[in-house]
């Protein structure tokens, strides 16, 4: 009965992760090409299916006849919960139905509105995430080449494709600065301080980030005081694209709890920021330039200058760290983006936010901390939130380039 037992187990296949991926159904659509030459010779019009994930998963497709149906299978995706009927596009199908398939697979099912053909299928990565696009073309009865019938197509199902390889960051240099340190152990709670907590967060990211191709330098990597403007220094001489921050501050009880991104803002007048700002505690500098002999006007004038670039740049990684951190189901601070004139944000040259992981105040917060599986969590939606940045960051200054240097026809 045991051996029964144990081989019942093996061809069941092994276990699933506890956190499936999910369909982002905002994201994804059924669509139609527009009104055009190829409807008027052939009839029906080319059909796409695109699909968005919170990460590349294995996926496989084909088509069955008897009607024409497109069959979509995705492993490890739970789709309970979002319904068919609210997929974008949804009517151009007669039917579509989808669900839990086989142990650790969920299936789709679009019915066609005729035959059609699997033009172009692929999964790649947009950052965080991942879309598959399926294109389908009409093609006429006589082309239609369907698996033989649906009972044939679960007899011998098509291997699964290949995952997409993960989105790297190749040139992308970040400055990770686990707060406090050494005779500054930060905040306490018990025998658990945030020096610490922090220090061990920080060292879980860089490897995450370094699998990307990210260059990492780290502020401090044991238990050491290094003083603020070092901070920055470090960041500046080590070529740093980034500089990020990592706290776990505390405050009086019941005044935060979750995740905060803060960004530099001289005028935050908000009492968690002044109270946090007196707990972080005038010598900035630009990168290539000294202004030790300028007046403090011109000094000035010619930082905020500089702001003018990073400060966006700032602010679109702290909306997007935050977005990244939602989907992985990581608890926010009520505003979970807020300003504040913390020194390690000051420098004008390079893009950099302050990245509250929790408040050690806070007793779900501190569990949290301690957690390897949530701090995982944590790791990877800062590391998809730090490439998905970097892509975009490169994205915008090829474009700017391209306008600088147009192409003369």
């Amino acid at each position: 009965m045991r051996l029964l037992l144990l081989i019942l187990l093996l061809l069941a296949g092994p276990v699933q992760a506890q956190d499936p991926a999910r369909l982002i159904l905002g994201g994804s659509s059924l669509t139609q090409a527009p009104q055009g030459w190829w409807h008027r010779a052939f009839g029906p019009q080319p059909l796409e299916l695109s699909l968005a994930l919170d990460r590349p998963v294995p996926w496989r497709t084909f088509l069955v006849g008897d009607p024409a149906r497109l069959v979509v299978d995705l492993q490890g995706v739970d789709l309970s919960g979002r319904s068919p009927a609210d997929l974008f596009g949804q009517d151009l199908a007669p039917a579509i139905r989808w669900g839990s398939f086989r142990r650790g697979w969920s299936r789709m099912v679009i019915e066609l509105p005729g035959p059609f053909r699997v033009a172009e299928a692929g999964m790649r990565t947009q950052g965080a995430e991942a879309r598959l696009r399926i294109a389908l073309n009409p093609v006429a009865p006589e082309d239609f080449a369907p698996r033989p019938s649906a009972a044939a197509a679960l007899r011998n199902l098509p291997d699964p494709a290949d995952l997409p390889p993960p989105a790297t960051a190749t040139g992308l240099a970040v400055t990770l600065d686990p707060g406090h340190g050494g005779f500054d152990p930060g905040a306490q709670a018990g025998p658990d301080t945030e020096a610490a907590l922090v220090l061990t967060f920080a060292q879980e990211l860089r490897t995450a980030l370094e699998a990307r191709g990210v260059t990492v330098t780290m502020t401090r990597d044991s238990d050491v005081y290094v003083k603020l403007e070092d901070r920055m220094t470090t960041a500046r001489q080590s070529g740093s694209h980034l500089l990020l921050s990592l706290h776990a501050d505390a405050l009086p009880q019941g005044q935060a709890a979750g995740a905060t991104v803060y960004v530099w803002n001289s005028s935050s007048d908000t009492r968690a920021g002044q109270q946090l700002t007196m707990r972080h505690q005038r010598d900035d500098l630009l990168a290539g330039m000294d202004l030790r002999g300028q007046d403090d006007a011109l000094a000035t004038v010619l930082m905020d200058f500089a702001r003018t670039d990073t400060q966006p740049r700032s602010e679109a990684f702290a909306r997007l760290l935050t977005s990244r951190m939602a989907l992985r189901g990581i608890g926010l601070h009520g505003r979970p983006v807020q300003g504040a004139a913390f020194s390690v944000l000051k420098s004008p040259d390079i893009a950099s936010v302050l990245l509250e992981l929790g408040f050690i105040s806070d007793q779900t917060d501190l569990a949290n901390l301690t957690d390897p599986e949530w701090r995982a969590r944590m790791v990877e939606a800062v590391a998809e939130a730090t490439t998905g940045w970097w892509r975009d960051e490169t994205g915008a200054r090829r474009a700017a380039s391209s306008l600088t240097h147009p192409v003369l026809l």
